[in-house]
């Protein structure tokens, strides 16, 4: 059955900036998505209901627009957050990224719609290679934050270790960096609880600092894994 795909985040303020750069009028753009991909349906009055924020560009027309502009498609659109706008903002079909995976299109194409990641460890690294995702980005676009986020609480509450070589497997990230991480967080989290009740605060005190570490779990890996930036560079498995 033919699904309707979702229109992918465009960057309309980019597209103008882009096409007045190259001295194009509205209308050459349309012309250009025309002999280059044979959008006959798209024309001047198109392009500027896509510049003005009154539309939006489907996958097909925003690979076309990207050519006509000679850009990269990740150049026209705001931040990717899913597998398929990932995939999209790289320029490359679902056939590519399944090839370099190492899946069939249809596991590939079933992953990329339900957002549920079922690769192994070779093959998220893999994908997270091709699309250039980082650990974050990974663990979000495959749907693994609710699961990963569990695994921490438990990290920092019990023994870290038992949880590395876990989180290892779910995640395209070094395992020595990752250990760090762990070790930190746990010892971070271990720290602030003692320390609320020596300093008098009372188990009350002590639990809502613990709940609130808890909710926030998944910020404060982040900020442990790479300590400083938003995001974490994007990183080739262990073997």
């Amino acid at each position: 059955m033919h699904q309707t795909q979702p229109t992918p985040p465009f960057n309309a303020p980019a597209a103008r900036r882009l096409r007045q750069a190259l001295g194009m009028a509205p209308g050459h753009v349309a012309y250009g998505m025309y002999a280059s991909y044979g959008l006959t349906h798209v024309t001047a009055e198109t392009i500027d209901a896509w510049e003005r924020g009154r539309a939006a560009p489907t996958a097909t027309e925003l690979t076309a627009l990207a050519g006509a502009l000679w850009c990269a498609p990740a150049e026209l659109m705001s931040a990717a957050t899913t597998l398929r706008e990932h995939r999209l903002a790289r320029g490359l079909a679902p056939e590519d990224v399944a090839h370099r995976v190492g899946v069939d299109i249809a596991t590939y194409a079933r992953m990329e719609e339900t957002g549920k990641w079922r690769g192994n460890e070779r093959q998220s690294a893999a994908l997270a290679e091709a699309l250039g995702l980082s650990a974050r980005d990974f663990a979000t676009v495959t749907g693994l934050d609710e699961k990963l986020a569990e695994m921490l609480r438990s990290t920092v509450t019990t023994r870290w270790q038992a949880y590395a070589r876990p989180i290892a497997k779910m995640l395209p990230l070094e395992r020595a960096r990752l250990d760090t991480a762990l070790e930190r967080l746990h010892g971070d989290y271990q720290g602030m609880m003692a320390g609320t009740l020596s300093w008098g605060g009372g188990s009350g005190s002590g639990d809502a600092a613990g709940r609130e570490f808890l909710e926030r779990i998944l910020e404060h890996f982040w900020a442990r894994v790479e300590p400083g930036a938003p995001g974490v560079p994007g990183a080739r498995h262990r073997a």
